[in-house]
């Protein structure tokens, strides 16, 4: 996710269930407008927003945010290029899941099989 050499110039995630957008902008380096663009960009940030549209982030939402900030400030990339890399990243995680499942379900049905065959 975020090279670990760039972990150190950021401050450890508190463990809080909501963070503020305050805190999220401490906790990333960033400004609040621009944390607040950066949700219009990438469908993947999508903060609890509740009484008068305050935002709330959780622990997911930072680790997103710093991942973003590390595309974009660390390893230039255009906002389209970051969006896309962050795309795939799921979209390869998701691809994996589904592979665990399906080998899963291929041994506990051998299991099965060799338990009906005995």
């Amino acid at each position: 996710m975020l090279e670990p050499s760039h972990n150190d110039e950021l401050p450890p995630i508190p463990g809080k269930r909501y963070f503020t957008i305050g805190e999220v902008s401490e906790l990333c380096s960033v400004k609040p407008h621009v944390l607040r663009y950066w949700e219009q960009e990438f469908p993947q940030l999508k903060p609890v927003k509740r009484r008068g549209n305050r935002r709330y982030y959780q622990r997911q939402d930072v680790l997103v945010i710093r991942q973003i900030r590390s595309l974009l400030y660390d390893q230039g990339f255009t906002i389209g290029g970051a969006r896309l890399r962050l795309t795939s990243e799921d979209s390869k995680d998701d691809t994996n899941q589904t592979q665990q499942m399906i080998r899963q379900m291929i041994s506990e049905l051998e299991d099965v099989l060799s338990a009906l065959k005995s």
